[in-house]
């Protein structure tokens, strides 16, 4: 049980306290409620590249890193399609130097050229190296568009392509800014050696003077349901072949999310998971096979994915996956391996809740979902799930018509010169 207290200023920011005084340490995290389905279509990365522009200092405090690193901090952040969090631990002593870089960032981000094209270069940078010049890099820039037609998940968090990055302006970038960065659209968590009212007199003081900026109002368009079987097939410099087979699912508010979690655990968690047992080890089709789901607030993906072993036709691969599934679509799950799989999730429940930083970090996501005190409810609804319920949206979700399938051929490579001389000889 994670306890903590929380109030709201009068700007709108949402500030959660967690006393943990088991530990000199203290964790500061700030969620924003902004990922990259909140993008313009025209303009996709924009999230990714602010979390990025966030490091590049505000108007009074033009070096981020160097007053934490002063003070024995560490800060980092990420972005999704969902949202873009970002948190900095410190020793709880100097805990008010993070209010201080905070605050002033979300206050008053510094929009130099210099910096929007220095942080502009990393992201073209990491595009090219993670996505493009990668083994099955681009694996999401291909899939996305084909489970998503509609939604602005159809776009991967680092952007549809490297030119709307390039072709960011820096009016453009502030626009941006000016709509998602501002307190009624941020979550602050603050955790670990600390006293609420201690943090409530910070927040006012650091935060309370931000003015509350322009509401903003999501409206998305949603993914309608998939009643078609769509499938690509793309030949490209990877060392084995590779199939992915997508579901739409539902989101994650969905009462159905605990079934579909525990449904890909069920299939991929660890070596005595039924992919690994049957298509891994007894009847060895794959080098590496897995199940697992986006976890996304609007329409979800559930993913299977394996790489057949040499010999294995793709036609083969596939079809044994869909054995897979269909077992949980007209078998219920035996009690036993249900009780696993449900010990297993309470465990690493159980773990998050050890972390300060992930016990931040989950306090804001919840609150964001609504409301931070279901994190402690967690571990009772996954234990809730039933095997009907299992077997229900297994016959919901494993449809052909529901399925995207993406299928990378290893491209065969050239011999050279020298080996063909050393054949004809």
């Amino acid at each position: 049980m994670v306890k903590f207290n929380r109030f709201t200023l009068d700007n709108g920011l949402r500030v959660i306290v967690h006393e943990d005084n088991t530990t000199p340490m203290a964790v500061l995290n700030i969620l924003y409620d902004v990922g990259a389905r909140d993008e313009d279509p025209g303009q996709t990365g924009f999230a990714h590249l602010f979390e990025h522009l966030m490091f590049g200092g505000s108007v009074n405090i033009p070096n981020y890193d160097g007053p934490l690193q002063r003070v024995g901090g560490e800060n980092n952040a990420f972005t999704s399609n969902d949202i873009t969090n970002y948190y900095i631990t410190l020793p709880s002593a100097n805990l008010e130097t993070a209010f201080w870089l905070e605050s002033d960032r979300m206050l008053s981000l510094a929009f130099s050229k210099k910096s929007l094209e220095v942080q502009r270069n990393v992201v073209i940078e990491e595009f090219k190296q993670r996505y493009l010049n990668q083994p099955y890099g681009d694996v999401w820039l291909k899939l996305r568009p084909m489970v998503y037609k509609k939604h602005p998940y159809r776009w991967a968090t680092i952007g549809k392509t490297i030119k709307h990055i390039e072709d960011a302006k820096i009016e453009d970038v502030k626009a941006f800014f000016k709509k998602h960065y501002n307190p009624q659209n941020a979550i602050m968590v603050v955790g670990g050696d600390v006293k609420t009212e201690n943090i409530k007199a910070m927040a006012e003081k650091w935060f309370g003077p931000i003015p509350a900026g322009d509401k903003y109002v999501r409206n998305l368009p949603q993914e309608p349901a998939q009643n078609d079987e769509r499938r690509e097939t793309v030949t490209a410099k990877v060392p084995l072949n590779d199939v992915y087979i997508a579901f739409q699912m539902e989101g994650r508010l969905d009462d159905s999310y605990y079934a579909v979690e525990l449904m890909s655990d069920i299939l991929s968690r660890g070596n005595s998971s039924r992919l690994y047992r049957s298509l891994v080890k007894d009847k060895p089709l794959f080098s590496e096979v897995h199940a697992y789901i986006t976890g996304s607030l609007d329409t979800g993906m559930f993913v299977l994915e394996g790489k057949p072993l040499e010999g294995v036709s793709i036609e083969q691969a596939e079809q044994a996956l869909w054995q897979e599934v269909e077992k949980l679509k007209t078998e219920d799950v035996p009690a036993d391996e249900l009780t696993k799989v449900k010990n297993k999730t309470e465990s690493t429940l159980v773990f998050s809740e050890m972390s300060l930083l992930d016990k931040a970090m989950n306090l804001a996501f919840y609150e964001l979902m609504g409301d931070a005190g279901d994190f402690n409810h967690e571990s009772e609804r996954f234990l809730a799930v039933t095997a009907q319920q299992i077997k229900e949206h297994a016959n919901l979700i494993f449809r052909k018509e529901n399925s995207s399938t993406l299928v990378y051929l290893a491209q065969a490579v050239e011999a050279s010169e020298s080996e063909l001389t050393e054949l004809e000889n």
